[in-house]
This record gives structure tokens, C-alpha cells and sequence, in this order.
């Protein structure tokens, strides 16, 4: 086993983990984007923006572009948006599971007043 593939391996999981990134990432899924746009999707600050982009660039994920004074991103490859169906895949499997556990311990139903000492 080499060491250095899963710490690279773990840079870009990294980048990908923050809300904002992961919005992002989604956003640029359907096409280029500028910086601009990404900011007001995320609805954070520029520079907090900036950081994002830097740090997704940085990892591999995210190729940028200048036109004129706006800079451009896109997905550098595109392949990383399958992951979000895999994530959502387990979001699902545990979704279940708490449904199951709620429906056998009746966690999930109201008390009445009565019930309560």
C-alpha cells in the first residue's frame, strides 16, 4: 500500500468538505461559472468565496479561466460528480435505518398529556 496515494487521495476528499464547496461543486456541474455567480449561489463574501475556489483548484478539482477582469471555473473532472450519488446512497441507507428503529420503538409518535407523569 502506498501511503502518499491515500493522502492524496484524502486532499481531495478534503476539498470537498464544506457545504459551500460541495454547492459549488453542484453548481459547476451544469457548466462553467463565474466567480460572481458562485458567490451569490453560496451567499458568502468574496473573499470566503476565493478561498473555496483556491482550495478546490489547489486539490485538482476546479480548472479557472480570465476574461477580461472575471475569472471563470469549471469542474476540471467532471467524473467527481458521480461521488454525489455514492454519498446519497448512504444518506438513503440511514434514512432507513432510523425509519426502522423509529417504527419498532414508536420513538416517532406524539404523547398525549395524559401519557406524561
Amino acid at each position: 500500500m502506498d501511503r502518499n496515494l491515500y493522502e492524496a487521495k484524502a486532499q481531495v476528499l478534503k476539498a470537498m468538505a464544506h457545504p459551500s464547496r460541495l454547492m459549488i461543486l453542484d453548481a459547476l456541474a451544469s457548466g462553467e461559472k463565474c466567480v460572481c455567480d458562485l458567490q451569490a449561489i453560496v451567499e458568502a463574501d468574496m473573499s470566503t468565496v476565493s478561498r473555496h475556489l483556491a482550495l478546490m483548484k489547489s486539490a485538482g478539482l476546479l480548472e479557472d479561466r480570465r476574461e477580461g477582469n472575471r475569472v471563470f471555473y469549471r469542474l476540471r473532472v467532471p467524473c467527481v460528480m458521480s461521488f454525489f450519488g455514492c454519498v446519497e446512497a448512504v444518506l438513503r441507507q440511514d434514512l432507513e435505518k432510523y425509519r426502522r428503529i423509529v417504527a419498532v420503538t414508536g420513538l416517532g409518535e406524539p404523547q398525549t398529556e395524559a401519557a406524561v407523569p
